[in-house]
């Protein structure tokens, strides 16, 4: 069955919103470290997504996946760019990353259609 990163991010949301109610100190803090990692500076919030998009592949992230790809294409990533991540992802996490890499694909094709 293929996985659906539409459904996959609005789970992550609710499991995110959930979580920082039980630990509050702890999300906050994650949060604050996103917000301050993901300014423009010199390097673009699109590159820094695509870079998260590639971690995201080599870890083996599903909700990783789901939410930078969606950001990448928010901050006006193409898909060829995208696919250009997965090929580097791929490059540095060898065959595991080609399992996550083709779904990271999956991801772009469906939130991209939006």
């Amino acid at each position: 069955m293929a996985k659906s990163y539409k459904e996959i991010n609005q789970d992550q949301r609710q499991f995110g919103s959930a979580y920082r109610k039980a630990s509050p100190d702890t999300m906050n803090a994650f949060l604050a470290l996103h917000k301050a990692a993901m300014v423009e500076g010199a390097v673009s919030i699109k590159h820094k997504e695509l870079i998260a998009t590639g971690i995201a592949i080599a870890a083996r992230c599903d909700g990783c996946i789901g939410a930078h790809v969606a950001a990448a294409l928010k901050a006006g990533a193409t898909k060829q760019e995208l696919i250009e991540t997965i090929d580097v992802a791929i490059l540095m996490g060898g065959g595991p990353a080609v399992i996550y890499g083709t779904q990271a694909l999956a991801a772009v094709e469906e939130l991209s259609a939006e």
